[in-house]
């Protein structure tokens, strides 16, 4: 596994506390996204789930997807899910906007499908905001120390 981006030193003592099976798959999953849209902003929470969330601007409202980390699984969330086409049925959930795919194993993220569905993500967060942004390929820690 090659490091794309550093893993913020905000994120990685908690990423630490996690069992080394989901630290791994966190970052696998973390890569892929970043292979896929590399110069997208990484915003990280730490709130009921530790989050990395993938945006096209410094905003949380301009995100198209996140990692989101459990105590034993990870699911690769999508902001705006329930507005996203999604031919394969891969999305789960019931809230009014966000929907995931639940992760754990590579197989289920680590596919045409989901490489696809995280590019339309993607595409709809850039035709989606505002204004466009002036900062690209950084992470932001939200994390209160």
């Amino acid at each position: 596994m090659k490091a794309i981006r550093k893993i913020h030193p905000d994120f990685s003592p908690l990423l630490e506390m996690k069992e080394k099976s989901i630290i791994d798959l966190f970052k696998d999953v973390r890569e892929f996204i970043l292979e896929i849209h590399p110069v997208c902003n990484e915003i990280l929470y730490h709130t009921h789930a530790l989050t990395a969330v993938f945006s096209i601007s410094e905003k949380l409202s301009d995100a198209f997807c996140m990692i989101n980390i459990y105590t034993n699984h990870l699911n690769l969330g999508f902001n705006k899910g329930t507005l996203l086409k999604d031919p394969h049925k891969l999305l789960a959930g019931t809230g009014n906007l966000i929907r995931h795919i639940p992760i754990s194993s590579a197989a289920d993220y680590r596919n045409k499908k989901v490489k696809d569905l995280v590019k339309v993500a993607a595409d709809f967060a850039v035709k989606d905001m505002d204004k466009p942004t002036k900062s690209t390929g950084l992470t932001i820690s939200k994390i209160k120390k």
